[in-house]
């Protein structure tokens, strides 16, 4: 995939989840009980970080391997992470086992970030 269509996607995935983690926030916020309110706000809390990580590696010039992993792994960890606990919330589905799946899957986009910046011929210098 070229660097355009990939940051595009990238902007594009940001948009639609920055989107969704405000209107999950706001449902939070109004008439869930106290359980599914802090998991709604947890996981749009989350989402929302993640998807502002994704608008900047979108808007980015450089998009090597490691900054391609980065996103892939900050979008597979909103889908799991903010997923299940939205899921848990909205739909009481016992998919509790996915939310350290996702957790990691935002830790290992933070390493690949960081690889990404001491990468040789990565554009940080």
């Amino acid at each position: 995939m070229t660097t355009i269509r990939w940051q595009r996607l990238c902007v594009l995935a940001a948009g639609l989840s920055g989107a969704m983690a405000v209107a999950l926030a706001a449902m939070g916020a109004h008439g869930v009980e106290a359980q599914a309110a802090d998991w709604l706000e947890r996981g749009s809390r989350f989402q929302l970080i993640h998807a502002g990580v994704l608008l900047v590696l979108g808007l980015g010039r450089g998009q090597g391997r490691w900054l391609k992993a980065a996103s892939i792994l900050f979008l597979l960890g909103s889908i799991l992470f903010s997923g299940s606990l939205y899921a848990m919330a909205l739909a009481s589905l016992p998919v509790v086992f996915l939310v350290p799946v996702g957790g990691s899957c935002f830790i290992l986009g933070w390493l690949a970030l960081a690889c990404g910046a001491m990468s040789p011929g990565s554009r940080q210098d």
